[in-house]
């Protein structure tokens, strides 16, 4: 009798497995998608001059985030550089992403929207234009 559970409970844990890798890759797809209809959106936008408008119930709205990141393979340089610069608080085992995004534009601010020097070379800096989505207000 514990056989019979034990079979059963293998078939279901099989299928639920394969169940979640096809809708794993579903999801890819489906983000793959909503990174492309989000571009062509906001290419849209920008080029009708229109920051935001409200259809069928909802609000888009362009966002515009400065992202950065280390450079391939300069991740301990950058963690050196952080220290040496007296923000070695950002650093843990990695750089929080959203943190030395926050902290490179913070810098960048206040040197003329130039990456300081100390900078140059360690990190990618880049601007992604996305369209925000949010239900609109009644």
């Amino acid at each position: 009798m514990m056989e019979n559970t034990m079979l059963s409970a293998a078939e279901r844990l099989k299928a639920l497995r394969e169940q979640k890798t096809a809708l794993e890759s579903q999801l890819k797809d489906v983000n793959e998608e909503i990174e492309k209809a989000d571009y062509q959106l906001a290419c849209a936008m920008a080029e009708s001059e229109t920051p935001n408008f409200t259809h069928a119930g909802t609000m888009f709205c362009l966002t515009t985030k400065t992202r950065a990141s280390a450079k391939s393979g300069r991740k301990e340089d950058l963690f050196t550089a952080l220290r040496d610069a007296g923000f070695g608080d950002l650093v843990y085992e990695t750089v929080n992403a959203n943190s030395l995004s926050a902290f490179v534009k913070e810098q960048m601010a206040e040197n003329e929207d130039t990456l300081p020097a100390w900078l140059d070379g360690l990190v990618n800096v880049y601007e992604k234009t996305t369209v925000g989505v949010r239900k609109a207000a009644r």
